[in-house]
């Protein structure tokens, strides 16, 4: 075996269904390319959610709501994850699924405004007095324990750090050193330790170790300038969510009933109105003296028609609070039943919540979009297929459905390294398709064949 031949499993990435979609595929003018980003068509929608960006960007889309509605496979969940790349990653992104407040713990509205907390995040600006370098000695010291117990503990840590300017020798609590191993830092790691707390956290690898190894995924950041120790701005990023599950969290004490409890599985309890309350107030006062900046995510809800009476209602009064994200919901179904009513509403939203939402439609794929997005997908699952093959799979996209034909790429390129090729063909295609169902002609069988099931 050569080096050469060995590929580095650390930077394969899972490939997802959305993998490819790297944004909205708009020019500076706010234009739709044809192919862009991942997205192929669906020209007026990206627009659309351009302007979203935009408006997001500047401010001025806080307490409203966007619902993408359109039938099945036409990008709806892609063009909320291109307004998230267009946003960037420092913004809260929290996708969820309607059906996901049904659940046995926890009532459905606790659940919303979990995920509504998740998608509000808050910037946190503290001038911080910290020791920052590269490890260059990294030692625990060991001594006899005097409590009684047997053995040898960790006394104290010393630790080296240098920087451009200098280096510094420190001599640290042991509870230091544990989280130093839980940042899993090692000789030659950039980090920065808090005076005060004593917070330790990892930076990334030093860059003079950048070319040490080939095959290596590590973030190498430069040797930092000045002193060690030095006052520094830390920046943390947080979402309100994380600020009321810190603050729920019980503190155990020492007991053996308390250490038993923490030992167990903890159940999920909900955090209640009250404690939400003083950490608003709290979030609210760091605003005001400029500490922390409020920064509004976006907060998907999928399949937005399986969520009942009580949950429009609730997003209803959400969406007018002072702390709210930028809702995104999506649909594709037509005039039908509010779930849990006889009510009958345009994509089973009571109509006093349809009226705050602002409504973009998208549409069906034609045959040339579908080939073209077929191409991408098999571009990005690295699988070579010809031009015959691609028209074929379009065809099987027009007649069953688009997902249905990008489910089949990975299955028929197996197929074809079984026969000893590198590239798909049709016959591998159609070898699939006769393994694979579509839900149509599942359906179709269904009627066909209804005496030969249970009813």
């Amino acid at each position: 075996m050569k080096i050469e031949d060995v590929q580095s499993t650390t930077k394969k990435q899972r490939i997802a269904t959305h993998t490819h979609i790297k944004g909205l595929g708009l020019d500076k003018a706010g234009s739709a390319l044809p192919m862009a980003a991942g997205f192929v068509g669906q020209i007026n929608a990206r627009e659309a959610a351009g302007l979203v960006v935009d408006m997001i960007r500047q401010k001025k889309m806080a307490g409203r709501a966007l619902l993408f509605a359109g039938p099945p496979s036409t990008g709806k969940t892609a063009l909320a994850l291109g307004i998230s790349q267009e946003l960037g990653s420092k913004v809260p992104f929290c996708p969820m699924v309607g059906s996901e407040v049904f659940s046995s713990e926890v009532k459905k509205t606790e659940v919303l405004m979990e995920n509504f907390r998740r998608a509000i995040g808050l910037r946190i600006k503290e001038n911080k007095e910290v020791y920052e370098g590269e490890v260059s000695e990294l030692s625990p010291e060991e001594a006899e324990i005097t409590t009684g117990a047997y053995g040898k503990g960790i006394s104290h840590v010393i630790i080296g750090l240098k920087t451009v300017k200098g280096q510094k020798q420190l001599k640290l609590d042991p509870t230091i050193y544990d989280a130093l191993i839980k940042e899993k830092v090692a000789v030659g790691d950039v980090i920065y330790i808090e005076a005060n707390s004593g917070a330790v956290k990892r930076v990334g690898r030093s860059d003079v170790f950048a070319t040490e190894f080939d095959l290596e995924a590590e973030e190498y950041v430069p040797l930092p300038k000045g002193e060690v120790h030095k006052k520094k701005e830390i920046v943390q990023d947080v979402t309100l969510h994380d600020l009321d599950a810190a603050n729920a969290r019980p503190q155990g004490g020492q007991d053996i009933l308390s250490l038993m409890g923490q030992m167990m599985k903890p159940r999920k309890t909900e955090i209640t109105d009250k404690l939400r309350q003083e950490i608003n107030k709290v979030v609210n006062r760091y605003i005001d003296e400029g500490v922390a900046e409020l920064v509004p995510g976006v907060l998907f809800i999928d399949e937005v028609h399986m969520l009942d009476m009580e949950c429009f209602s609730y997003l209803n009064r959400a969406l007018e609070s002072s702390l709210s994200p930028i809702v995104i919901l999506a649909t594709n179904r037509g005039i039908c039943n509010v779930r849990g009513t006889d009510i009958s509403s345009p994509h089973g939203i009571p109509f006093d919540l349809l009226d705050r939402l602002v409504i973009i439609r998208t549409e069906t794929y034609d045959p040339s979009e579908m080939i073209q997005i077929l191409a991408i997908r098999a571009q990005v699952e690295e699988l070579g297929i010809d031009e015959e093959s691609l028209a074929y799979l379009g065809e099987i996209g027009q007649q069953a459905s688009l997902r249905h034909a990008v489910q089949l790429l990975y299955p028929a390129s197996i197929i074809a390294k079984i026969n000893g090729r590198d590239k798909i063909c049709k016959a591998d295609l159609e070898e699939v398709g006769g393994l694979y169902l579509d839900a149509k002609t599942s359906g179709r069988l269904l009627q066909e064949q209804q005496n030969s099931y249970i009813v």
